[in-house]
């Protein structure tokens, strides 16, 4: 799918070229051609359609979908679902479940049920730019509750009867009200050589009665040789595939659509069920297969029921039996499904409760240890020796709790990333080097790295962090002893993983591979699931590999696993690759004053203690203070103050206007005014990266407040 959107020609739509497509469209399509889910991107005023593979299903063979209005593509049911596009175009959030909706599929109309969620796109400012479109079918779910319903219903009902004209009466009506047809028929009959007898029927309203003897002409002949065949005659369309004799007479009844269903007994066709409808239709495989199958049970009921009249003593106890038998088969079934569903909500209650309860577990570990500490420190006979100790300690343990936030947002692809480009090979070849002298000598430490340089785009801190996790794990999986390789290879194709399409690349793939014991097939697929370990307690927290699998894929790559037991394991990461050309040198900035030397910081934060907090830090290494409560009031205050700003530290989620949209406006109305953002977590600077702003991650401490302040103001000059 992605190959059919980039050969679209797009420049006749009203996207333009994909080349010229903004950030926030091509960002949003990448997002949903990688998902496994049924997806389509919905653009602009007239929601211009792009989507991924697994929406195609949905589609079912409709004509060409890409580059066509919503309302186009589902022409047929945009009167049922154009009110809710327009209210996610208003920034509305809408979820549906099982919502029926007539389409055209495959050449014909269809009934089908869908869960959708429409969701909003907006730009970095909050503007709504389209929506994306996530839906599930559910018409097997619903079309199977509503069967068993209606044969549990039915059973009922056929069970209380004690005459077959009863039973058949009783059959038909539920199942003409079921299918919502409007006329059906039942008839006991007596087939011949050249015809056959009707000996009882039941017939719907406005039908004539159908008792009496019937002579066969062809159609009739092949009608019954198909019926004594077991097999249905279906006759729909407006009878148009009937003999003019016969649709002259079905449209004289006022029908138009006609199932027969037959019963066979002995070889011999004894009934038939005709199913009419005045409406023109189509019948479904749904409604076939229902009809054939009611058609049995209701024959097995009559059977039963005729079987009672005559030995009504001696079957009075098989009877029951059987009555019972019946409806603890559906009791079962109707408790299968449920207890499907009620497996499946465990699982989705079970990850999140391992989710939750490692974090608890960590954080609240983490909370002793500071409350504890402080609990000492407020002790008056306490020496300055336990002091600082103590003291250290908590500084420590709030740099643990944000390495941990950090790793559950690598993992969820939602930390922000500083990716640079650098040369791979002298960075592996260091940590090589590292892991070497702390592994001991057992461990043998191989590096291969390619002749060429091998340059790559990432996150040169969360690189690191990634390897030497899995370089930990990989001599951990060794019992200290084995061989451990540490492998670069350039210019790769990414292959296809977890259901992803394979990418060309060029990508650096980045492996350790060890000799150790290796990963059990039934792990395969949990291993980078946040807390999830197979060490003993207190050996690992769990979130090592789901910070190698979150970097990885924020930042345009992937992570492959092979494994056998007994053997060794071996990770690869794939990274983007770039060109030696594309490398540039970090400019070199003065290093930093220690004071603020009484420069003029606007500080903006909503919260109301952070936003002291930060006040009193820069107050107290003399900076002077003006603090903002929102984007829009820091706008006011620079665009009314006579003695100019120099520079501004903005928390990036705020109510109303952002952060980040606050430094884009402050970079075209005051290109000179430095801006240092942070955040503790930020959607847009998660996707979209810090673009081009200082960046300080939340927690952070008074010196690093202060170093990113001077660094932005050394740049500045005098």
């Amino acid at each position: 799918m992605a190959e059919r959107i980039r050969d679209h020609d797009w420049g006749a739509t009203a996207l333009g070229p994909l080349q010229a497509w903004p950030d926030v469209l091509k960002t949003t399509v990448s997002l949903c051609l990688a998902s496994r889910f049924p997806q389509a991107v919905l653009w602009g005023e007239t929601l211009l359609t792009l989507h991924n593979d697994a929406f195609a299903d949905i589609l079912g063979g409709k004509p060409q979908a890409l580059g066509r209005p919503f309302s186009e593509v589902w022409q047929e049911a945009w009167s049922d679902i154009a009110d809710m596009a327009q209210r996610a175009l208003a920034g509305e959030a809408v979820y549906i479940e099982d919502f029926p909706l007539l389409i055209e599929r495959g050449g014909n109309p269809e009934r089908a049920f869908f869960t959708f969620c429409y969701s909003p796109i907006r730009d970095h400012d909050g503007r709504v730019l389209g929506m994306l479109d996530t839906v599930t079918e559910t018409t097997a779910s619903v079309i199977a509750n509503r069967r068993l319903n209606f044969l549990d219903s039915l059973g009922r009902a056929a069970a209380n009867a004690t005459a077959p004209e009863r039973i058949m009466a009783t059959t038909t009506r539920l199942l003409g009200e079921h299918l919502q047809l409007s006329s059906c028929a039942y008839a006991v009959m007596e087939p011949d050589e050249d015809g056959f007898t009707i000996c009882g029927d039941w017939v719907a309203p406005g039908l004539p009665p159908l008792v009496g003897k019937y002579r066969l002409n062809d159609f009739g002949r092949l009608a019954v040789s198909r019926l004594r065949a077991g097999l249905p005659l279906v006759i729909d369309d407006n009878l148009n595939q009937l003999p003019a004799q016969e649709a002259a007479t079905f449209q004289a009844m006022g029908i138009t659509a006609t199932i027969c269903m037959p019963l066979i007994k002995d070889g011999r066709l004894t009934a038939l069920m005709a199913i009419h409808d005045r409406r023109p239709r189509t019948w479904t495989r749904y409604e076939q297969t229902l009809v054939s199958e009611v058609t049995e049970r209701c024959w097995a009921h009559i059977q039963r029921v005729q079987a009672a009249a005559e030995v009504r003593a001696a079957m009075a106890a098989l009877e029951t039996l059987n009555a019972t038998l019946e409806q603890r088969v559906e009791e079962r079934t109707g408790q299968l499904l449920h207890t499907e569903a009620v497996l499946r909500q465990a699982q989705k209650l079970e990850a999140i409760g391992q989710l939750t309860g490692g974090v608890a577990h960590d954080f609240n570990n983490l909370l002793t240890i500071i409350q504890s500490s402080l609990h000492f420190l407020q002790r008056p006979d306490l020496d300055e020796t336990r002091r600082n100790r103590y003291l250290k300690t908590m500084t420590d343990t709030v740099e643990r709790g944000a390495k941990l936030t950090g790793q559950l947002l690598a993992f969820a692809r939602r930390q922000a990333l500083s990716p640079q480009v650098f040369e791979a090979g002298p960075r592996l070849e260091a940590m090589a080097d590292m892991l070497d002298t702390a592994t001991g000598a057992r461990i043998e430490v191989r590096l291969e790295l390619p002749e060429a340089p091998c340059h790559v785009h990432a996150d040169l801190g969360q690189l690191e962090t990634a390897v030497i996790n899995l370089m930990i794990n990989a001599r951990d999986a060794m019992a200290g002893q084995g061989t451990l390789c540490l492998r670069l290879q350039a210019d790769q194709h990414m292959p296809g993983l977890r259901g992803q399409a394979p990418q060309a690349g060029p990508f650096a793939a980045i492996s350790v591979v060890d000799s150790g014991v290796g990963i059990a097939p039934h792990l395969l697929e949990r291993i980078f699931d946040p807390f999830f370990t197979t060490k003993a307690a207190g050996q690992g927290t769990g979130l090592g590999l789901s910070q190698v699998f979150g970097f990885v894929r924020q930042s345009g790559g992937d992570v492959q696993v092979t494994s056998c037991e007994g053997q060794g394991t071996t990770f690869t990461l794939y990274l983007p690759q770039v060109t030696p050309s594309a490398t540039e040198a970090a400019p070199e900035h003065p290093a930093p004053s220690a004071e603020g030397q009484r420069q003029r910081i606007l500080v903006v934060e909503d919260n109301a203690d952070v936003g002291g907090f930060i006040a009193q830090i820069l107050r107290d290494h003399g900076y002077h203070i003006s603090w903002a409560r929102s984007a829009e009031e820091a706008l006011a205050r620079i665009a009314a103050t006579e003695q100019p700003f120099d520079a501004v530290f903005c928390d990036v989620v705020m109510p109303g206007m952002g952060g980040l949209a606050l430094g884009l406006a402050l970079r075209h109305s005051h290109p000179d005014l430095p801006v240092v953002l942070t955040s503790g977590y930020s959607d847009a600077i998660a996707e979209g990266g810090h673009q081009g702003f200082a960046f300080l991650a939340k927690p952070y401490s008074a010196e690093q407040v202060c170093q990113s302040l001077n660094e932005v103001l050394s740049r500045r000059g005098p």
